[in-house]
């Protein structure tokens, strides 16, 4: 018995000691593989990664393939390269605003495509962006609170995308070829502006102008050609018949000596 009773403690013991170390182990793996201040969570029925205010600058690694909401939301991250969600199918939203984001690749957002059915990008310091980044989404985008440059790229942006409703009034003009339309909402000026049709007028008349400059320069090099030849043939002219003149002098000279 005494041997049966040893058995049994040291078999509990080591249990006990293997579960202690598949929890630690457990908790390692997920401690590495989730960034600090990120966590998953399940919010009525959807698997949720949120990474809010965990101070990233980068879309972090390890998001779990099967997420269907993203919060990476009130962070720094300033750059959205490619392919920076394409591990992640089953996406239905993805929130990136109140970030630094000035710059993004056409292919940032490849690989989410139907699924995906809200993009918040608000908030962030976007200025001019290329319209085929959006190509491939149905979602609709959130776009208010960035230091929008208006002009005819903006206008084949807003013409691509489905914007969020009731933030198109946020999209406002902070930079424009015009004076006048900075502090505008965007959407407002388009009702009554054409931006692309305006950027193929200017350069139009920068051409004609240009243009018309080279054609002065010409004429006046032409003036200029002409005038100096006509002086030059006038003097030449001059010089010919003041040559006979001498010439009937020496003469003159030559018989007079001749006499005397």
């Amino acid at each position: 018995m005494p041997f049966l009773d040893w058995f049994l403690y040291r078999s509990v013991a080591m249990w006990l000691l293997l579960q202690s170390f598949v929890l630690m182990a457990f908790c390692f793996h997920s401690a590495t593989t989730f960034p600090k201040g990120c966590y998953p969570s399940n919010e009525d029925g959807f698997k949720t990664f949120r990474c809010s205010k965990a101070q990233l600058s980068v879309i972090p690694k390890g998001i779990p393939n099967d997420t269907n909401k993203l919060y990476l939301d009130y962070n720094q991250i300033s750059f959205l390269p490619n392919d920076a969600f394409s591990n992640l199918p089953l996406l239905m939203e993805l929130d990136l605003s109140h970030n630094i984001i000035s710059r993004v690749e056409v292919g940032a957002f490849r690989g989410l495509s139907e699924n995906l059915h809200s993009l918040d990008l608000s908030a962030n310091r976007l200025v001019s962006i290329n319209k085929d980044i959006f190509s491939a989404l149905k979602a609709k985008v959130n776009l208010s609170s960035n230091p929008w440059l208006c002009d005819c790229t903006l206008q084949q942006l807003i013409e691509r995308v489905e914007l969020v409703p009731g933030t198109s009034d946020g999209i406002v003009c902070d930079a424009s070829a015009r004076k006048e339309h900075v502090g505008k909402p965007f959407l407002q000026l388009v009702g009554d502006i054409d931006f692309c049709n305006i950027y193929k007028k200017t350069t139009d008349i920068a051409m004609l102008v240009t243009m018309f400059g080279w054609f002065a320069m010409v004429i006046s090099y032409l003036i200029y050609y002409v005038r100096q030849n006509q002086e030059d043939a006038r003097r030449h002219l001059e010089y010919l018949k003041s040559l006979p003149s001498k010439q009937k002098k020496s003469e003159e000279s030559s018989t007079i000596s001749t006499v005397v």
